[in-house]
């Protein structure tokens, strides 16, 4: 739309131009290139926090304290200072502005974690309609604990985890669910889904889906229990039978007692029990010897994440506990919650699965209803940029087969894993995302700046962010790993170094 790069020329044609049909958020969102966060305040003083993200609105910033115990919320502010020279956008900051105080404000310091456990670091989930966080605190794994009660062996076992609601407006805690001797994977949220209220909870240890309802009165409401059994009654039907059959069992060796009796013989044998799979694993099970026996499928079932269905991953004990699943087997299976069945299954190497994820990749997130912006969170489905890139990693790849298994592990994604900030669209600006991406991971840090180059004018440098000192390290070769937390839609981020053994370094980039 826009024919100049300049802003007031941008704002002087939007009032004289009305934007193509469908484009006008597209449009509006042009103004983040001259909108950037091109100043830095190296290693600002701020509080020892680990600090971990802004939530989607913008409203809060998340942080922890270091011994793990405490939940720290801030409130985003802008920058406000006097200046009596002229030309001010020249001169440097005040020292009273070059601190953390300057944009946040803290609201409060809740205390979530009990003397043996920990808050986990890595997992927080924010419920946007009411702006309530869910936070989990666990104490230390036990790796070679026994499998009983069945549980899955070689699966490590934590004594108690605890998930928190806490309301971020005033930061009480409105309730909590407790899991004991269980494994729940909480690094990035992998183990736990939140869709509108609903949230999923996956069990590892106990092969257990545990399906919750987030009430507006801030309650955690259990729905349901997806694994042993797959329907409410499951448990009393199979109960009941069991009576059912013990009572016949009696029945029918009394009688063949007697029998026996009167031929001279005796019997010392018992009559076996009958087994039983677990519920949705007899659903898997039952799906795929139809779908030998009908040789077809159909095609057109297959939904996801919905308020319905869910995508599960099945794969080894290996898979589901380590973090790198690249050379472990794992299937695909979409499960319906309300009919219980099983109404698509994939392998991991499926190349009808590959296709859907890269044509629908934006059907495997789920995103705000009530922000817009969310939409807009680039990917190969949506962006041509994104798809390029995708396209030229496959055709790089020497074996097809390999490269849709390393796509395909990225499957389920993390809930809320991505950031929504404009400066990662791909529509406008171009950045190396081996060093930064939309996706919420420690990278390995680097002493140069990252660049932003501008997508409309490849040769136009837009901003750059540099994390750490702003001479740089001393030693190269030590190890540094950095994180990127962007404002959702403000141009403000903070960019944390972490070196071993040694302080983190945090600098805040925002347009001055």
């Amino acid at each position: 739309m826009f024919r100049s790069s300049n802003i007031v020329s941008r704002i002087f044609e939007r009032q004289i131009r009305t934007p193509a049909p469908g484009t006008s958020v597209h449009c509006a969102r042009q103004f983040y290139e001259n909108l950037v966060p091109s100043c830095t305040i190296y290693d600002i003083e701020c509080p020892d926090h680990s600090f971990r993200k802004f939530t989607d609105d913008g409203r809060y910033l998340i942080s922890f304290s270091r011994n793990h115990q405490d939940l720290i919320v801030y409130r985003p502010t802008w920058l406000s200072f006097s200046c009596k020279e002229e030309d001010c956008d020249f001169h440097d900051l005040p020292s009273k502005a070059k601190r953390f105080e300057s944009f946040f404000t803290q609201l409060y310091c809740v205390s979530l974690a009990s003397s043996n456990e920990l808050i986990c670091k890595d997992f927080f989930l924010y419920v946007e309609s009411n702006q309530f966080g869910l936070f989990a605190t666990s104490t230390a794994q036990i790796h070679d604990a026994p499998a009983i009660g069945g549980a899955i062996q070689g699966v490590p076992s934590i004594e108690k985890i605890t998930f928190h609601l806490v309301r971020l407006e005033d930061g009480v805690i409105l309730d909590e669910k407790v899991f004991c001797n269980d494994f729940v994977n909480l690094a990035h949220n992998m183990g736990v889904f939140l869709y509108d209220d609903l949230l999923a909870i996956v069990s590892i240890r106990y092969q257990t889906i545990h399906i919750l309802q987030i009430r507006d009165s801030g309650n955690l409401v259990d729905v349901r229990a997806i694994g042993a059994f797959c329907r409410e009654d499951d448990e009393l039907f199979l109960n009941s039978h069991a009576q059912c059959m013990v009572f016949v069992d009696k029945s029918k060796q009394h009688d063949l007692s007697a029998n026996q009796v009167e031929n001279g013989l005796q019997s010392h044998q018992n009559m076996p029990g009958t087994p039983f799979l677990s519920g949705i694993k007899q659903r898997l099970l039952s799906f795929i010897f139809r779908g030998i026996w009908n040789e077809e499928t159909d095609h057109t079932m297959v939904q996801f994440l919905d308020r319905h269905h869910l995508l599960i991953k099945f794969g080894s004990v290996d898979g589901g506990v380590s973090r790198n699943t690249d050379h472990h087997p794992a299937f695909f299976a979409v499960y319906n919650m309300e009919t219980t069945e099983v109404i698509a299954f994939y392998q991991n190497s499926a190349d009808e699965l590959y296709f859907l994820f890269e044509q629908f990749c934006d059907h495997f997130h789920a995103t705000s209803r009530n922000l817009l912006y969310m939409n807009f969170i680039s990917s190969h489905s949506n962006n041509i940029h994104a798809l390029e890139q995708l396209r030229g990693i496959k055709n790089k790849s020497s074996s097809f087969s390999q490269f849709v298994k390393k796509m395909l592990t990225s499957l389920p994604f993390s809930c809320q894993s991505q950031s929504p900030s404009p400066y990662f669209d791909q529509c406008l600006f171009r950045f190396d995302e081996k060093l930064i991406s939309a996706a919420d991971r420690h990278r390995q840090s680097t002493d140069h700046p990252i660049k932003f180059i501008s997508r409309k004018h490849p040769n136009s440098l837009k901003f750059k962010i540099k994390p750490g000192p702003e001479a740089g390290g001393l030693d190269g070769r030590t190890k540094k790993i950095s994180s990127f937390l962007f404002h959702p839609f403000l141009p403000l981020a903070l960019s944390i170094q972490q070196t071993f053994l040694q302080p983190s370094v945090v600098n805040i980039h925002f347009r001055r």
